[in-house]
């Protein structure tokens, strides 16, 4: 089944509050929360403040995307403010494993991320360890981008790396989802999806919840 998580950035931030509730009556899966830091990538978006918040508002899962260099220097910090799982990206550090063996330690659900022009057998040494692989199919740092169609096939081939090897991690898509891309992004193997401004513009969060789903 497609699991959907709205990215907050996306969101309403003057009625944030009413847009969570919006969200679990839709029975989405999780909230995505993406921050970054103008540094690794070329803009600047909430943090733990606005974490604190949405973790007071809500029980459902929240899935942090740290779209930050030397992540590791935050992922404890982010653990206490609320976070379910925590996604790293491994251009970001030099110390991928010991990152995410981080998050693993502070009882989060490790995610390991790549860009679009990153090849997915950079993630080889350490798909034993990731409960989740998050593939941008979009060059991250700003929502509203159109989805790369190559991207699709590096879902694909991480699928059958995936099960070649015989391990479980889910396969998670973020950027340009929409009606036409969930679906070419599950054919080929994604099993959550990250959907940003697509989502919020519509005007029935229930309806574009089921329709996502299938």
């Amino acid at each position: 089944m497609r699991r959907i998580y709205p990215s907050l950035l996306s969101a309403d931030f003057l009625n944030l509050k009413n847009e969570i509730t919006l969200l679990e009556e839709a029975q989405v899966d999780g909230l995505h929360f993406d921050v970054m830091d103008g540094q690794f990538v070329p803009n600047i978006s909430i943090g733990l403040p606005i974490l604190d918040a949405v973790r007071s508002a809500t029980q459902l899962p929240i899935d942090v995307h740290l779209m930050i260099e030397n992540p590791e220097q935050y992922i404890e910090t982010f653990a206490e403010h609320g976070a379910d799982m925590i996604s790293i990206h491994v251009e970001a550090t030099p110390h991928i494993h010991r990152a995410l063996q981080m998050i693993k330690n502070a009882g989060k659900k490790a995610g390991v991320v790549i860009n679009p022009g990153t090849p997915v057998e950079a993630l080889m040494p350490i798909l034993e360890m990731v409960d989740y692989v998050l593939i941008m199919t979009v060059n991250p740092g700003f929502g509203g981008q159109s989805f790369i169609e190559a991207c699709a096939t590096k879902v694909r081939l991480l699928r059958d790396i995936r099960e070649a090897s015989e391990l479980h991690f889910d396969i998670e898509v973020d950027g340009g989802i929409n009606d036409e891309t969930i679906q070419l992004c599950a054919d080929n193997g994604a099993t959550m999806f990250v959907t940003g401004s697509y989502f919020f513009k519509q005007d029935d969060y229930k309806k574009v919840t089921q329709r996502l789903k299938g």
